[in-house]
């Protein structure tokens, strides 16, 4: 009889979570659609998404995150020069260290970075500031003096992310071949020109797009995740901190799934 009841709480819980799950994704395609909508006609009802608010947006997604990201591509490329270069000492291959840094970079390494990177930094701080609005009942007070709070808030963020994410990408792309090219030209007994060159002969224009598709559904993830977690935000400052870490956990969670899924169906 115990195990019985225990199943049947267990397929309960697992149904409820289940019907959450569902229902947060409806509520995130209808704020996917409403803002697509505000930034299409919202000019024609005089509620534009103005430039200002988007402009701010990108310097704080995009601009302030520049030094760490660089710093972390940096690393990367780095990382990806010595173990690289390590592990094709085995086979006699050094020669292919060139065309595996550039190849996982472009594709992988400079989208994921980034895409984690910015949902830590500014996806946390994104839902933690619609929270706060919502806690607050800021968002009730736009609503009431006829300000669309998806027109507001949400839209702006998104269009930044949709610029942002792939400018950062292709800088990562830069620094991260700069990063191998610090120890493995070196290593390999060339000059750096000759390791950007090598680079570049590796590289498709295919390859780099493929990165930056990457960004722009990771930042379509990231930006409605955590307005979607900020408007759900209840019971004050201690809800504002769970929401900001659940749209954290959530956004990298759904940026590592989705990279994964992209990869599949692109190297099939």
């Amino acid at each position: 009889m115990n195990v019985a009841a225990h199943a049947w709480h267990w397929s309960e819980r697992l149904g409820r979570s289940a019907a959450a799950a569902v229902t947060e994704l409806g509520y995130i395609a209808a704020l996917l659609a409403e803002s697509v909508w505000w930034i299409a006609v919202g000019r024609r009802h005089r509620q534009p998404v103005r430039i200002a608010p988007v402009l701010a947006e990108m310097m704080e997604i995009g601009v302030h995150a520049v030094p760490i990201c660089a710093l972390l591509l940096f690393t990367v490329g780095l990382m990806l020069a010595i173990q690289g270069l390590h592990t094709l000492e085995t086979f006699g291959a050094q020669t292919k260290l060139v065309p595996l840094v550039a190849l996982s970079i472009t594709r992988e390494f400079a989208p994921l970075i980034v895409g984690i990177l910015v949902a830590g930094r500014s996806g946390s701080a994104l839902a933690a500031r619609i929270g706060t609005m919502q806690v607050s009942q800021e968002i009730d007070a736009l609503r009431v003096i006829g300000i669309n709070p998806v027109r507001y808030l949400v839209a702006p963020s998104l269009v930044a992310m949709l610029i942002m994410l792939p400018v950062l990408t292709v800088l990562a792309d830069f620094v991260g071949v700069a990063g191998a090219a610090v120890y493995g030209a070196p290593r390999l007994d060339i000059d750096y020109a000759v390791f950007g060159a090598q680079t570049l002969e590796a590289l498709e224009a295919g390859d780099v797009l493929q990165g930056v598709a990457k960004a722009a559904i990771f930042a379509l993830l990231i930006a409605l995740i955590a307005c979607s977690t900020g408007f759900a935000v209840t019971g004050g400052a201690e809800g504002v901190g769970r929401a900001a870490t659940r749209a954290v956990v959530v956004s990298i969670s759904s940026v590592v799934v989705a990279d994964m899924a992209f990869t599949f169906v692109l190297t099939r």
